[in-house]
């Protein structure tokens, strides 16, 4: 019998421009995230915590502090059967230095089941049983965490601490649970579009009669645009579906969406709209914009929406079409976002941090067709593009004419919806900071234009991106930080 699927993972991207209550302070870390767990479990409705040790410090005794901080609510609701915690691990094939914060978080989960043994007794649901592994190129990247975990953390219980000695389990107890659940993540496009080979392969030796499956909508965005980002999810969606039926094996896929357009516009008044362009995904991200920068009300209405949603298969569709507005589409997005790094990279100094986090570098940084251009992660970008009025959903589309454009409707639904939110923040003056590429801009503005979109300008963002625009001008950037909040709390998301 399969276990519960949680159906919302509250995460812990920093794209929040508001501070949540009990945030001690503005870049939040430690003692806030664990109180933002219980928050997400008990007054939000969600039933998943990302638990991120990639790129920051974590606290490893997370579990721990949880059953003993809030007991009732554990009582009621099982941490590990009703209620999940996911560590998000490093990937130590692409973060060498990161690699060993792998090791410190696997060994981890038995250190948690112990917790959950003195909490709740004998025999409890283990709290911690899968581990989500980011960047996913291959099955041997999956089948390394997979297997070190047996081998060298729950596997060393049966070893003698030296030849005719007692073993380590004899000695300090028992390291359960004695396997773990890979999540694979998968966030750039070429390793998407490949996803079912790699499941495939990873699975066959394996007795699992399901696998979780993240893909990621933020990165790909950052990488190859936002049409390459929907388009390539969609593309591993159905694969996915065609792998689950031939090798009887279910899928359950999590879907990395955020409140910006660029980043999959999941925000509380967005439901239907993502539901409908991803209608088979079983679990979706809800990030700390959309838990932070709207009324809870509207936030709790719409996790219950998600939560009650059943999926169902994602329609047919021409693969090689989808394949060429990929590939126009990102070459044209790449080639715009190489002339304007320097800009991005200047911004994004100045946008809040919003979590402790060490510095880690995008995928763009290793993409081969871009040279050695490197970016802000995905959040950090998006709120450089947004604070000068210049949305990057908009990037790539000079590449279309009018008759690919439409055609192009019939694979990305929510096209227009998007685009129409994203014009609400375009500012003009943006034009004048980026005379490189302002060719490719108008000509992207054209297209758009002819689809007729009921766009309404916020004109308290455009003055407040307008001000932004002049302190760059004149290498004022003192009060950008502040501006950059202002103009976030309109969007109601930071990046």
């Amino acid at each position: 019998m399969l276990p519960k699927i949680p159906k919302i993972m509250s995460t812990q991207h920093p794209d929040n421009v508001s501070l949540p209550f009990f945030a001690e302070t503005p870049d939040m870390s430690g003692e806030d995230e664990i109180q933002e767990a219980y928050y997400a479990f008990s007054h939000l409705g969600c039933d998943e915590q990302m638990w991120d040790s990639e790129g920051k410090e974590v606290d490893d005794f997370v579990v721990k502090k949880l059953l003993t901080k809030y007991p009732y609510f554990f009582k009621k609701k099982r941490l590990g059967e009703e209620v999940f915690l996911t560590l998000r691990v490093p990937n130590p094939a692409v973060e060498r230095e990161e690699a060993k914060i792998l090791v410190e978080a696997l060994e981890s989960i038995p250190r948690s089941m112990d917790a959950a043994k003195l909490f709740y007794g004998d025999n409890p649901p283990p709290p911690i049983f899968e581990v989500i592994l980011p960047m996913t190129t291959s099955s041997e990247d999956l089948n390394r965490v997979y297997y070190f975990y047996r081998n060298f953390i729950s596997g060393k219980q049966h070893q003698a601490i030296y030849p005719g000695s007692i073993t380590v389990a004899e000695w300090v107890g028992d390291f359960l649970p004695e396997k773990i659940n890979v999540i694979p993540l998968f966030e750039d496009v070429s390793y998407m579009l490949k996803a079912d080979e790699i499941l495939r392969d990873f699975l066959k030796d394996k007795e699992e009669s399901y696998l979780r499956v993240f893909l990621a909508r933020s990165d790909p965005a950052l990488n190859y645009g936002v049409v390459a980002a929907v388009l390539a999810n969609k593309i591993a969606l159905f694969k996915l579906n065609k792998l689950s039926q031939e090798i009887e094996k279910e899928f359950f896929p999590i879907l990395g969406a955020g409140s910006p357009p660029f980043r999959g516009n999941l925000s509380p008044y967005t439901v239907d709209y993502v539901l409908s362009e991803y209608p088979c995904v079983e679990t979706f991200t809800v990030q700390s914009a959309f838990k932070y920068d709207n009324p809870i009300e509207d936030v709790i209405t719409a996790i219950k929406r998600l939560k009650n949603f059943v999926r169902y298969p994602i329609e047919d569709f021409d693969e090689k079409r989808a394949l060429k507005f990929i590939e126009k589409t990102s070459e044209e997005y790449q080639r715009i976002v190489e002339k304007i790094a320097p800009l991005i990279n200047l911004i994004s100094r100045f946008v809040p941090k919003r979590r402790m986090r060490k510095l880690h570098v995008g995928l763009f940084g290793y993409s081969r067709q871009v040279g050695r251009v490197t970016l802000p992660r995905a959040i950090g970008f998006c709120a450089a593009c947004y604070s000068i009025g210049l949305p990057p959903e908009i990037f790539g589309f000079s590449a279309l004419n009018k008759e690919e454009l439409k055609e192009l409707k019939e694979f990305y639904k929510n096209l227009e919806i998007d685009l129409s939110l994203a014009m609400r923040y375009f500012n003009p003056k943006s034009l004048e900071l980026v005379p490189e590429v302002k060719e490719y801009i108008l000509k992207a503005l054209n297209l758009i234009n002819s689809l007729n979109l009921k766009v309404e300008t916020d004109l308290d963002h455009r003055e407040i991106t307008g001000s932004i625009i002049k302190d760059i001008k004149k290498e004022n950037y003192l009060n950008l930080t502040p501006l950059i909040i202002e103009a976030g709390l309109l969007r109601r998301f930071l990046g």
